[in-house]
């Protein structure tokens, strides 16, 4: 749920990065993290884990526009894709405004991928969110990889994307992409809290 803050006027969104272990998604956040301008943007937080994976989730508040006279800042998550931080993963996701779904797009990755995605749905239903209804996007990453190992885009649609909602390949490592994506996500919340204000 998007936080109000009167005193201010911010309202501030969450949107949480998720998919499989190693898909992506931390390095879509530093890439965005090294882009904007330094007085854009908050500290981005680590938090150490017992594995060599040591990126718990990123912190960053993003400036992207105003609704109703109020300033909108969004902030950005990664969930660890490891199978045994399922409660964290479920943590993270709690309150989430938006998801971007990052999937591998390696062949050999697609059950993790489909097993990460059904992974997201039961989390959402547990915190009685109707995985239907929740803005999402999905990013098909690692798309610089030779065409050999990668799926095409058609194949992870049909695996991935049953709900139709907008999917952006890309190459997070070079940015490809990557801007894409948060824009993407950025405007069905954005779409979404205006109609929610509208309705209030």
């Amino acid at each position: 749920m998007s936080l109000v803050n009167y005193a201010t006027r911010e309202i501030t969104c969450k949107i949480v990065y998720y998919g499989p272990g190693r898909s992506g998604k931390t390095t879509n956040l530093h890439y965005i993290y090294g882009q904007v301008p330094t007085d854009r943007k908050g500290q981005m937080v680590s938090l150490a884990t017992q594995t060599d994976r040591t990126l718990f989730f990123d912190f960053l508040p993003l400036d992207l526009g105003m609704i109703s006279g109020f300033t909108t800042r969004f902030q950005l998550y990664t969930v660890p894709g490891q199978v045994y931080y399922q409660t964290t993963r479920r943590l993270v996701l709690q309150g989430a405004d938006g998801v971007v779904f990052v999937a591998d797009s390696q062949s050999r990755q697609l059950d993790e991928n489909v097993e990460s995605m059904q992974d997201l749905h039961a989390n959402l239903a547990e915190h009685g969110v109707d995985p239907r209804s929740i803005p999402l996007v999905v990013q098909y990453n690692k798309r610089d990889l030779p065409r050999d190992l990668i799926l095409p885009v058609t194949t992870l649609d049909d695996a991935l994307n049953f709900r139709g909602v907008p999917a952006f390949e890309a190459d997070s490592l070079h940015g490809g992409g990557v801007f894409e994506t948060l824009r993407g996500i950025s405007e069905l919340v954005l779409r979404r809290l205006s109609t929610t204000s509208g309705d209030s």
